[in-house]
């Protein structure tokens, strides 16, 4: 009779194991951290962080007054410059960048510093605006050997 309850209990711990494995979940674990550093009383940057954990990336608050100083430690070109800054995978990552094309640029590793969404565009992750159109925006890849195009979206949509 115990050999039947402990097999059924490998079953049971067996089946279970493969839910887990399974499950959303447990894809997001590969994605790395994203640690975001924004101004304690910017209330787009935490809308952006939860799109971020929405897409499976866990995510690290960090807040400052100091925010241009974070910028100007990791390159940040003051042309792209946007409400915060955060690092992932060795890039970072200025402004609202969709989190599509964080997963991408972590895929493709291209010889970069990082995204940016420079400004604020309306529709972007974290500055969805209801009753507002979205803006046609470009995701910059940016780093040493220049600036160019990576992605464009309007809103939360590729375009």
């Amino acid at each position: 009779m115990s050999n039947t309850f402990a097999c059924t209990r490998r079953a049971f711990v067996a089946g279970l194991a493969g839910a887990v494995l399974a499950s959303p979940l447990r894809a997001s674990e590969g994605l790395p951290k994203v640690v975001v550093t924004k101004d304690p009383n910017c209330g787009c940057c935490s809308g952006w962080a939860d799109h971020l954990k929405q897409a499976g990336f866990p995510v690290e608050i960090a807040e400052t007054a100091e925010i241009s100083r974070v910028k100007a430690r990791l390159g940040v070109p003051q042309a792209l410059a946007s409400c915060h800054t955060a690092e992932v995978g060795g890039y970072v990552i200025e402004g609202h960048v969709p989190a599509a094309s964080i997963k991408r640029l972590l895929a493709e590793r291209p010889q970069a510093a990082g995204l940016a969404v420079p400004g604020m565009p309306v529709g972007s992750p974290g500055m969805e605006v209801e009753g507002m159109e979205p803006d046609t925006y470009e995701v910059v890849l940016f780093g040493p050997s220049g600036q160019r195009t990576f992605a464009r979206y309007r809103g939360a949509q590729a375009a």
